[in-house]
C-alpha cells in the first residue's frame, strides 16, 4: 500500500528492487541508484516516467506492467538510454493498446530480447523495419541480392544501373556486404540498437558498420590425403582444422 517511497540515494550499489503491488506513482527516490540491474515496478500507479529511469545505464530487467502508462513515445523515450535491456514487461497499461505497440518497442529499443513475456522474433524486427525505417529496409534489401543504392533518390530508383547513370554519392554500405546472406544482413544491423540518420548515435552506427572487413583462412594441407592417398587408403583420413581470423 505504499504511496511514496524516501530517497534510496545512499545504497549506491543497490543492484535488485521489487516494489511492486504498491500504489506508487512517482519515482524521483531512484535518482541516485545508477548500478541497478533489475527493477520490479509493476501493478503500481505510474502515470509517467519521464525523467526518473533514463539513468540506469545497466538495467537489465524491468517490469512496468498494470500501471497507468498512457504516452508510448514518451515512455519508450525514457528507456532508450538502457542499452542493457534485455526483459520488458509494458502489457496492461493504456499504451500497450496502441495497434502498432509491440512493433514501436522492438524498433525503438532493439536490446530487448523478450518483451510482454513473449520472445522478440526476427521476423518482428524486420518487421519493425520496414514499418518504421523503410528506406533503411530497401538499402539493406538491395546489398543483399549484390545491388547498389543512392539512399537520396527515391526509394526503387538503382544508381548506376543504367548506362550513363553515375552515383550521387557513396552507399552507406560498403561492397563487401554483398557477401553477406540477407539475414545475416538483418541480424548485423538490428542488433546494433540504433536508428541510423535520426540522431548522432545512428551516424555512429552507420560508421562503424561500413568499415571494411578483411577474412584469412588457412588450412594445413600436410594432414589432408591426396587423391591416390585415398584410393590406397595409405593414409588415415583427419578431419581439415581451417583457421580463419577476421579484422575489421
Amino acid at each position: 500500500g505504499l504511496r511514496s517511497i524516501p530517497s534510496l540515494s545512499e545504497f549506491h550499489r543497490l543492484r535488485y528492487l521489487w516494489i511492486n503491488n504498491n500504489k506508487i506513482q512517482d519515482l524521483t527516490f531512484l535518482i541516485k541508484n545508477y548500478c541497478l540491474t533489475e527493477l520490479y515496478l509493476d501493478n503500481n500507479e505510474l502515470t509517467d516516467i519521464s525523467g526518473a529511469l533514463k539513468h540506469l545505464c545497466s538495467l537489465q530487467i524491468l517490469f512496468l506492467h498494470n500501471n497507468e502508462l498512457k504516452k508510448l513515445g514518451k515512455t519508450v523515450k525514457e528507456l532508450k538510454g538502457m542499452i542493457s535491456l534485455q526483459t520488458l514487461n509494458l502489457f496492461q497499461n493504456p499504451l500497450a493498446y496502441d495497434p502498432d505497440y509491440r512493433l514501436y518497442v522492438i524498433y525503438f529499443l532493439p536490446s530487448v530480447q523478450l518483451l510482454d513475456r513473449k520472445v522478440v522474433t526476427q521476423r518482428e524486427r524486420e518487421s519493425a523495419l520496414h514499418l518504421y525505417n523503410p528506406k533503411m529496409a530497401w538499402v539493406m534489401q538491395s546489398i543483399a541480392f549484390g545491388k547498389r543504392v543512392d539512399t537520396d533518390t527515391s526509394l526503387g530508383t538503382m544508381v548506376g544501373s543504367s548506362r550513363g547513370t553515375q552515383p550521387a554519392r557513396r552507399p552507406i554500405m560498403p561492397s563487401v556486404l554483398k557477401w553477406f546472406g540477407s539475414v545475416q544482413v538483418m541480424d548485423l544491423l538490428c542488433s546494433f540498437c540504433r536508428v541510423p540518420f535520426e540522431d548522432p548515435e545512428g551516424a555512429v552506427l552507420v560508421r562503424a558498420t561500413t568499415r571494411s572487413l578483411m577474412e584469412f583462412s588457412s588450412v594445413d594441407w600436410n594432414k589432408v590425403a591426396t587423391c591416390q592417398e585415398r584410393r590406397l587408403k595409405n593414409k588415415a583420413e583427419e578431419p581439415p582444422e581451417k583457421l580463419t581470423v577476421q579484422f575489421r
